[in-house]
């Protein structure tokens, strides 16, 4: 359908078929044998389980992007896709689907479970790939992988194994993190801290001398688990004690009072009850002292034989118990109210219990040197600067990272204990027996790999290695990768320790971490405070294109997304403009809907007009490459949006309606669909639908789709400085002379007289030369220039409506309008401007600012408060006339 025949711009008859077409002609797939210069990104792998809301809709955006921009710039570019397995999610579906049938896994066996997984994977997985799709993600679809594929499983097996031949998997038994839903042990990162409100317990506990500590815990159901009663040395009282024994309350049990500088003195009676087995702090105390771990709760969460009396109840239930008991035994002194931050199970938000387990670990600390030493050498770059910071402080404190899961969706854990010898066999494929003694008894560990395992390995496995692929070749390392904050330490870290570790590379050269989407008032969205913005429902509403564009819009580095739907209806408000403006070009440049080449515009007889918009191109053609190359997505989304809407559609298209109206051969004609056509291209990676629509409209000689043409590129030959600012002067004279028409009721098609004062010699001398397009669009019968105010006629002051700017005063004759309208409009104006001296002389008298801002940004503060002092003083005197 012609863009002609069509009133206004529907997205759901466009975006499927476009989409179609894009993939039937396979323009997202990456050729490695190909001459063009690499460009490559590996897509952060959704859950499988998952489905599309506006984090992954922000972050496949910001790629895609990137990945259209590049593509135009004549790289080959290979956005790697797939999904994660999400062991812990994915096996929780399942477990609910069976439990909707009264079965539980452990009644069906590990190898059916695993069957039914597989099987829900490929009826009801990856629903969020499709809906990727519907952004218009141009990932390369033929190359899509899975972390529990042969090619990755492979992967994993090696990388295990090669870790643990050279030390740095161990297997031992240190205090976890475990979840009693899930039934699995949890890294400290899967651990999501909630505050909730509490208790601070006072329990005595009789000392052996016939006196009492006081302990303010949270935790009284640990008691039975307590091995020490630990004060600061440096407490002058209570290091009395050390040495000394309590009694525990409740149970004919002594242990000793320790000293342990970590005791804060300061927080409830500084004295603290040491748990080893049930808290990572006491579990250090422990570890420093000696101490024994004494685990009183099972894997469920329940009490074990160590809590005596309390054997069996649940760990709440214990609580309240215990407390009961020891309030009626006079053990309980008092009770606060405290909140105190919880962990909860990042996955089903069941409370966590640290517990003393056997778990498989890496040893980080020597996988983090290296990844440490890459980032202080700017080998890989981070955007925003600012991340760094956290990046280097988390690596430097590294813990080993606890990789075993007691679940069975998974990559199982490839070591074999044998029942002679006790020790493991681990190899990349089964053994058959013992690697030690030979024996036959061998089974396999029941663990699985913590999905971040694989996942670090991704820049890589998803390439081909272990096999050295012409993939690999080409796109590896990948060129850049764009990520959420919230997985720098799962994801980001790992995988740079573990592509140094590998393949003696780093895996990606720029990392760029984007912040979160919020809701309009700054707060994070979530189902339970209904505001949710869900991606799906405003593409149908508003369009992929108007999504995209506005999350694009507000991604500024370093700062949060306040999204709202006012926002995204903002920004399909501008699709309508382009496609309503590229309509009105169709509609009158006749049937030549050829684009004329940069050569053959370069030869026409331009006009100053068709000269100040190909200035204006040029320098946004310019701005936006070298905001996307610094990953300054709004500034290169806004740079076009402003030019579009301003430059094009509201000065230049108004400037030559006659010259279209009048000669279908005007020079203007090939200025306006040139002009267009580079306009689709900067706009093409934020607006993929509509630009491809619209470009579709012209006679395009060669390629078949816009994302196969050349991005725009800044031409010096068609930059016209000087023309370019000779029409921004006019058209600042026309706007506020428009402006204070409109305040002051005055039609604008009524012709009146104008005068203009412009002190600036420069500036003069431009509108001299303008003098016909001012008088014109301002509708001025006459147009008189002055240097100074005394050179105006007698009464033009009074008898006017008057403006102020920069480096001009304007005088425009009255009309029939009241004097009390020029009035209230001069008392706005002299409001706005007060406010702004405020603002701006806040900003510069702050010194944290001065001292660490850019003196360029310094100085432009400065320049701009002596402007709007100098405005004000105009201002000021206009109402004093």
């Amino acid at each position: 359908m012609s863009i002609i025949d069509s009133k206004r711009y529907s997205p759901s008859d466009l975006e499927e078929r476009l989409y179609a077409f894009w993939l039937e002609n396979t323009f997202f797939h990456a050729d490695e044998e190909s001459s063009f210069p690499p460009y490559s990104i590996v897509i952060p792998p959704p859950n499988v389980t998952g489905s599309l809301h506006i984090g992954h809709a922000l972050n496949n955006t910001l790629q895609d992007i990137l990945c259209r921009w590049k593509r135009k710039k004549g790289f080959e570019v290979l956005w790697m896709p797939g999904t994660d397995h999400a062991g812990i999610a994915t096996q929780n579906v399942v477990e609910k689907q069976l439990m909707t049938q009264g079965i539980k896994r452990q009644e069906v066996g590990r190898e059916e479970f695993i069957n039914k997984v597989w099987k829900w994977k490929e009826e009801s997985g990856n629903t969020i790939i499709g809906q990727l799709k519907r952004i218009g993600a141009s990932c390369d679809w033929k190359r899509e992988r899975f972390t529990m594929d042969e090619g990755l499983s492979k992967s994993v097996r090696k990388v295990f194994v090669q870790l643990y031949n050279d030390g740095l998997i161990y297997k031992g038994e240190y205090l976890i993190s475990w979840c009693p839903r899930c039934h699995t042990a949890l890294s400290d990162l899967e651990v999501d801290h909630e505050e909730i409100d509490g208790n601070l317990y006072y329990i005595k506990y009789p000392v052996e001398d016939g006196s009492e500590l006081i302990v303010a815990t949270t935790r009284p159901e640990t008691i039975p688990g307590d091995t020490a009663i630990a004060v600061n040395p440096k407490d002058p009282e209570k290091s009395k004690l050390i040495g000394k024994h309590v009694l525990l309350p409740l149970f004919e049990k002594k242990i000793k009072i320790i000293g342990d500088e970590h005791v804060d003195m300061d927080f409830g009676t500084g004295v603290l009850k040491v748990t080893p087995a049930h808290d990572p702090n006491d579990f250090e105390i422990g570890q420093r002292h000696k101490l024994e771990s004494v685990s009183v709760m099972d894997l469920d969460g329940k009490m074990n034989e160590h809590s005596a009396q309390y054997k069996g109840m649940d760990r709440f239930e214990c609580k309240k118990a215990l407390i009961k008991d020891l309030e009626e035994a006079g053990l309980l002194v008092k009770v606060e109210k405290r909140p105190h931050a919880v962990g909860h199970c990042y996955r089903c938000s069941t409370i966590i219990e640290p517990l003393m387990s056997e778990q498989w670990y890496v040893k980080t600390k020597p996988l983090a040197e290296k990844a440490i030493e890459v980032v202080e050498k700017d080998e890989i770059m981070f955007y925003p600067a600012s991340r760094k910071k956290l990046y280097f402080e988390w690596m430097r404190n590294i813990n080993d990272w606890c990789i075993s899961r007691q679940i069975w969706w998974g990559h199982r854990i490839p070591a074999w204990l044998c029942d002679d010898c006790g020790k493991f066999s681990v190899a990349e494929n089964d053994p058959d027996s013992c690697e030690h003694c030979g024996s036959n008894n061998i089974e396999q560990e029941t663990d699985v790999l913590d999905t971040w395992f694989s996942s670090a390995l991704w820049p890589f496995s998803t390439m081909g290695w272990p096999e050295e692929t012409k993939t690999l070749e080409k796109f590896y390392p990948t060129s850049v990768l764009v990520t959420a904050f919230d997985i720098l330490f799962f994801w980001v870290a790992r995988m740079i320790m573990m592509g140094l570790y590998i393949r003696k590379q780093i895996p990606f050269k720029e990392v760029y971490i984007h912040a979160l989407v919020l809701d309009e008032k700054g707060k994070k969205m979530s189902k339970s405070k209904g505001n949710v913005i869900d991606p799906l429902l405003i593409i149908d509403e508003y369009g992929a294109d108007a999504m995209r564009f506005t999350l694009a819009a507000l991604t500024v580095q370093g700062r949060d997304i306040k999204l709202s739907k006012e926002r995204i209806e903002g920004f399909r408000n501008f699709c309508n403009k382009l496609w309503n403006a590229s309509r009105f070009v169709f509609m009158n440049i006749g049937d030549n809907k050829t684009i004329a080449t940069k050569e053959e515009i370069k030869k026409l007889n331009l006009g100053i007009e068709d000269k100040w918009i190909l200035s204006h191109l040029q320098n946004v053609t310019s701005e936006i490459n070298n905001n996307l190359a610094e990953y300054k997505f709004s500034d290169a989304a806004m740079s076009v949006y402003h030019f579009f809407w301003h430059s094009f559609c509201d000065w230049y298209i108004e400037l030559i309606k006659e010259n279209l109206a009048q000669d279908k051969n005007h020079p203007s004609v090939e200025v306006v669909k040139y002009v267009l056509n580079e306009s689709l291209g900067l706009l093409h990676p934020f607006m993929p639908y509509l630009t491809e629509e619209i470009w579709q409209q012209f006679d395009q000689k060669g390629e078949k789709s816009i994302m196969c043409t050349a991005f725009p590129e800044r031409d010096e030959e068609l930059f016209f400085g000087e023309i370019q600012k000779e029409m921004d002067t006019s058209i600042e004279i026309i706007s506020k002379t428009r402006t204070v028409r409109g305040e002051n009721n005055v039609s604008p098609k009524k012709e009146l007289k104008m005068w203009l004062i412009v002190t600036d010699e420069e500036k003069r001398s431009q509108l001299e030369r303008q003098t016909d397009v001012v008088q014109k669009f301002c509708k001025a019968t006459e147009l008189s220039l002055y240097k100074e105010q005394k050179e105006l006629p007698e009464g033009v002051t009074s008898t006017s409506y008057t403006a102020a700017g920069t480096f001009y005063d304007i005088f425009i004759e009255k009309d029939e309008g009241s004097k009390e309208s020029e009035i209230l409009r001069l008392q706005k104006e002299k409001a706005k401007i007060e406010k702004e001296i405020e603002f701006l002389s806040k900003k510069l008298s702050n010194k944290s600012f001065v001292d660490k801002a850019p003196q360029s940004v310094v100085d432009k503060t400065q320049r701009s408060l002596e402007e709007q002092q100098t405005l004000l003083k105009k201002v000021s005197s206009y109402l004093e006339q």
